[in-house]
């Protein structure tokens, strides 16, 4: 019975981690007698690899960066979030936007609190990073890429 659903769609985890985290807070322990509240920038970036037959590893890195306003660093996190993900059976053109939406979105909570506890463990006040629409920020990007070089 199992063998006549063998071109269905496959989508597995098959495993979440942390493929790399840096903390730094350059300016310690002084940052610590700081009063102001500081401005906080945060850059997303996706990637995704094939790995072995119907097996690739996507990664959302995410940089949080805290400066004060006359450009002093109070903190910086990168954290890599990655998974191996086992996608079988799709065609190219459902398999990138599984990739580039459906991947991210696995692993941003993941990625999202991370930077929560790095941050908070750093001796800092929680950083809660506020949800991100993949979908959105994929069909920019198409249309980005669809453009003439010339307009750009």
């Amino acid at each position: 019975m199992e063998q006549q659903n063998n071109n269905a769609p496959v989508f597995n985890i098959e495993k979440l981690y942390v493929k790399d985290l840096s903390i730094e807070v350059p300016n310690a322990p002084q940052i610590f007698l700081e009063s102001q509240t500081p401005e906080i920038n945060v850059e997303l970036s996706t990637s995704t690899a094939p790995l072995d037959n119907g097996f690739f590893e996507a990664v959302l890195r995410v940089t949080v960066t805290a400066k004060l306003p006359e450009d002093k660093t109070v903190f910086l996190v990168e954290v890599a979030q990655a998974a191996i993900f086992q996608i079988r059976n799709l065609g190219e053109a459902e398999l990138e936007p599984v990739l580039a939406i459906g991947c991210p979105n696995i692993l941003f909570p993941y990625a999202r609190e991370t930077v929560t506890s790095a941050v908070t463990r750093a001796g800092f006040q929680p950083v809660l990073l506020q949800p991100v629409n993949f979908e959105a920020l994929y069909h920019a990007r198409q249309q980005q890429l669809a453009q003439p070089a010339g307009n750009a």
